[in-house]
């Protein structure tokens, strides 16, 4: 395996920043567990962490907007890990459509790929005025999209939603078709056009619908 050539697509995530809850405290560990000896020049701590779901980079899994959805300890694993391309649509502008006919420019790209991602170089805006303000899919494209096969698809933008409606259209979509969507990815533009093996590991956690999420790409073949 190539060590040196994995890309990291995870924002790193720093307590008190961001626009969701993200808190962090170590201590002692004799102050959670008195009966935990340790010398004085020991350093032996532990840590608490309370987070949103949505903090920084995540996965957003179908129990999120649907009541009979996997969540994230019922999510396919496999579908998880898989061959990845990345979509360069950075030249869209704030809140400007990402239409069928330009996703479909890219067809030829889609065979046998098992996610999608969608550069648009907001995570260069991931803490200014104008993180939530992305380029987005009309509903015909990601339609299409979702027509293709993927098993996730995935943003450097804090999302995919259509301006202007009250139920979520694209979210309803990916999840009523068992996709996992992610949001605010970074580093996209380090895979260009090549294909990647891109693996995302969330925790398993019963009942919840999105989690904080490390994922990583390799370039394919890299892996043995």
């Amino acid at each position: 395996m190539r060590k040196d050539r994995i890309i990291e697509l995870s924002h790193r995530m720093t307590p008190g920043e961001g626009y969701f809850e993200l808190a962090a405290q170590v201590r002692d560990v004799t102050e959670i567990l008195p009966e935990v000896v340790h010398r004085d020049d020991i350093w032996y701590i532990i840590g608490n962490v309370q987070f949103s779901t949505h903090t920084f980079t995540h996965i957003e899994v179908p129990f999120h907007h649907w009541e009979d959805g996997d969540d994230l300890a019922d999510y396919p694993l496999q579908d998880l890990i898989g061959t990845a391309v990345v979509l360069d649509f950075s030249h869209k502008q704030h809140l400007e459509a990402i239409t069928l006919e330009e996703v479909q420019a890219h067809a030829d790209r889609l065979q046998d790929v098992d996610m999608i991602f969608l550069r648009t170089d907001m995570d260069k805006n991931f803490f200014g005025e104008l993180w939530n303000d992305q380029p987005y899919l009309t509903e015909e494209a990601l339609n299409w999209l979702v027509a293709q096969g993927p098993t996730v698809i995935g943003t450097d933008a804090a999302g995919f939603e259509v301006p202007g409606t009250d139920y979520q259209p694209n979210h309803l979509t990916m999840f009523k078709n068992g996709l996992a969507m992610v949001e605010s990815c970074t580093n996209l533009a380090a895979i260009g056009e090549q294909r990647v093996t891109v693996f995302i590991l969330p925790l398993p956690i019963v009942g919840v619908e999105a989690c904080p999420v490390r994922i990583i790409a390799f370039p394919e073949g890299d892996i043995s």
